[in-house]
């Protein structure tokens, strides 16, 4: 009998492996079942970014944007026309995954407009024609984890619709999101929705975290300082596990999953090292538990699959270590609060930046589609 993978033996120790990317041509090309057959992969996250970078790349899209371009189709449906198309496609790949899992994976992500992220209602509105669009049981609408979104994640989740809660930097947040998450549920179960239907997971970034403190902590320059960089991406993921387990293990949570409610799984986003010092599968490695989801790179997937070492659990006895990473970090003048606080800022404009991308690259193939070639 042959050695298990370093995936399969990530899958073993529970943990559902995504992949952090999609594009048409990973879809007609196969590859995408490929990495669930081969791979261990059994869901998909997206982005504006990824959408992006996957539109200004290759002709998947050319017939379709010809055809959208013809219509006279503004850049705005344009955008959500492909983007959906491509969700519900690779949802139908992931079906056989989401039902052998009772709905746990098999699971596809899209997000709403990235200029949504201060306005609650309208991102709610955004998530219900999103998920009627896709019209797929196994989609995931995402919804960044901002004071306003918390908002939107409750009333969303209380339509039925499950949710990646997305852009979480801070236990306090992440905190706040389970209570959104849960309070949805208690509007979902008065309104007679079955909520086990209705699966959220709680996207922690990672690498970022570790990028913005490895920078302050290179400021301060002390050997004391310098010898906590890479420690608070890991410590601080490490305990929003924790926080996890708290929550889920509470009265209010059990007496939701009694009635047929799941857990809001933590997933690890950000797990490409953006350090070329530090190991490559180090937000893998350092953060296997069960229960939770690691979306990847595929350069980080193929980097775990080549010489991943995994051990059986990572997490779950790091908790006084991690709480002295965060203490010592203090004591070092690095704020926590600030931190978190700016990520939040620079991911919803990262995402204003990718989302503006998107539309230039598809309002410049609508273009391209509808002006007349000339013959040579």
């Amino acid at each position: 009998m042959t050695n298990p993978t370093p995936l399969a033996q990530l899958s073993t120790a529970g943990v559902s492996i995504w992949l952090d990317d999609l594009s048409r041509e990973r879809i007609n090309s196969g590859g995408l079942q490929d990495l669930i057959k081969n791979s261990n992969v059994v869901g998909v996250t997206t982005n504006p970014t990824i959408f992006a970078g996957a539109l200004a790349k290759g002709e998947a899209y050319s017939d379709q944007v010809a055809t959208l371009a013809a219509a006279g189709t503004n850049v705005i449906d344009s955008v959500f026309a492909i983007t959906t198309d491509d969700v519900a496609a690779a949802c139908d790949i992931f079906r056989p995954v989401y039902d052998s899992t009772n709905g746990q994976d098999g699971r596809v992500s899209i997000e709403v407009e990235p200029s949504l992220a201060r306005d609650a209602a309208g991102t709610v509105a955004e998530a219900q024609k999103l998920w009627a669009k896709v019209n797929r049981p196994n989609a995931m609408i995402k919804i960044p984890a901002t004071l306003e979104g918390l908002e939107a994640i409750t009333a969303t989740i209380a339509l039925g619709i499950s949710v990646n809660v997305t852009l979480i930097f801070s236990l306090e947040r992440h905190r706040q999101v389970i209570n959104a998450y849960l309070a949805g549920l208690e509007h979902a179960k008065a309104a007679g929705i079955d909520l086990s239907t209705i699966h959220s997971v709680a996207s922690f970034f990672v690498s970022r975290v570790d990028s913005e403190i490895n920078a302050r902590l290179e400021a301060i320059g002390t050997p004391e300082a310098l010898a906590l960089k890479s420690k608070a991406g890991v410590a601080n993921a490490q305990l929003a596990y924790q926080v996890y387990e708290q929550a889920f293990s509470s009265e209010r949570a059990l007496g939701l999953i009694k009635a047929g409610a799941t857990k809001q799984r933590p997933l690890w986003a950000s797990t490409g090292v953006k350090d070329a010092s530090l190991p490559d599968t180090l937000y893998v490695t350092e953060l296997v538990a069960p229960e939770v989801v690691n979306t990847m790179p595929e350069k980080t997937m193929q980097a775990t699959a080549d010489h991943g070492v995994i051990p059986a659990d990572s997490v779950t006895g790091s908790y006084a270590a991690a709480n002295a990473v965060l203490d010592a970090l203090a004591a070092q003048g690095v704020s926590y609060d600030d931190v978190t606080r700016q990520l939040e800022e620079e991911g919803l404009s990262k995402f204003e930046v990718s989302w503006n991308e998107l539309l230039d690259t598809v309002q410049t193939a609508l273009t391209a589609a509808s002006t007349p070639s000339v013959a040579q």
